[in-house]
């Protein structure tokens, strides 16, 4: 069961007008009636093609409305389709586990490599126990651990960010949120095997940075990507969250703008309607982009891995 979108109504109205043909078609024993079925086929083309004409306008605020759609394939989904082998790797060694943060040993295609990403979870029960993917310094601290053992034993680091932002509870800043968030993020930078990054859904502020630093930064086709919320820079700039797509517009968020800032480096596409209409063909696009990155990296040594993060994120703005 598809949940619609504030903008995709029209459609809604017509996959409801087929379901009740559909419904009263074998109500009446008429399934079989030509006429119904060619209106029914004639409403399937015309409901595609709205969809389609939609996804192909949609504006920022809606691209962030599909970033974060609750059916949206989320870390787990990805690894049911798009790794083999994966065994998950848990605590920081510090303080706990965090389970906004996962990572682990995965086999993608031929290649070992060390996955890593953000669950928010699908139901209110996971949701709560993934903290809705709002990671937690042990969870960063996680992350570095693992980005050390991939770099022990020669292995690509893979992450897939997909968070509003790390959490700002007080317990996380307790415990060193800032500091844990950095050393991520200059784990990240100072790896000397190949990294490759992917925006999945959103990529919210220093949260998604800490595990986005690497030298190819890929985008689903609508994720979003910045240093803030825009709720959260409507609130700061016009005191009102009511401006939020107003601020979407003005931080160029979609992946076709930081495309074209060269803040990422590739856009994956995704079937038409969103990743959420079709999670397996979007992890399958997603493998086959990761691994094309991660081909084009192996065997370059670490000086020039670290070069290249470093040329990357100096050029931007430049």
């Amino acid at each position: 069961m598809i949940s619609y979108l504030e903008f995709e109504k029209p459609v809604a109205a017509l996959d409801a007008r087929i379901g009740e043909l559909r419904d009263t078609a074998e109500s009446s024993g008429l399934a079989g009636d030509l006429d119904i079925a060619a209106e029914i086929r004639k409403l399937e083309a015309k409901s595609a093609e709205l969809l389609a004409s939609t996804y192909r306008t949609l504006t920022p605020w809606q691209k962030t409305q599909v970033a974060r759609h609750p059916s949206r394939p989320h870390f787990r989904d990805y690894v049911a389709r798009m790794v083999t082998d994966f065994v998950p790797l848990g605590g920081d060694r510090c303080f706990g586990e965090d389970q906004a943060i996962i990572g682990g040993l995965a086999r993608l295609g031929e290649r070992r490599v060390m996955l890593i990403g953000h669950e928010k979870g699908h139901d209110t029960q996971s949701r709560l126990r993934h903290n809705f993917g709002m990671g937690k310094p042990e969870g960063y601290r996680k992350a570095v651990r693992l980005m050390e053992l991939a770099g022990r034993f020669g292995l690509p680091v893979v992450t897939l960010v997909d968070t509003s932002g790390a959490f700002p509870g007080v317990e996380a800043e307790e415990r060193g949120q800032a500091e844990a968030i950095a050393r991520s993020t200059q784990a990240c930078l100072a790896l000397g095997v190949p990294m490759v990054a992917t925006i999945v859904g959103e990529g919210g502020s220093g949260g998604a940075v800490a595990l986005a630093s690497a030298e190819r930064v890929l985008m689903l086709e609508h994720a979003v990507y910045a240093v803030i919320s825009p709720e959260g820079c409507a609130s700061i700039l016009w005191r009102t969250a009511d401006k939020a797509a107003d601020a979407a517009e003005a931080m160029k968020v979609t992946a076709q703008d930081l495309l074209n800032l060269g803040v990422i480096d590739r856009i994956v596409p995704e079937p038409v309607g969103g990743a959420h209409r079709n999670p397996g063909s979007t992890a399958d696009a997603l493998g086959k982009a990761i691994g094309e990155e991660l081909d084009a990296l192996i065997g370059q040594p670490p000086e020039t891995l670290r070069r290249l993060r470093e040329d990357r994120y100096l050029r931007i703005g430049a």
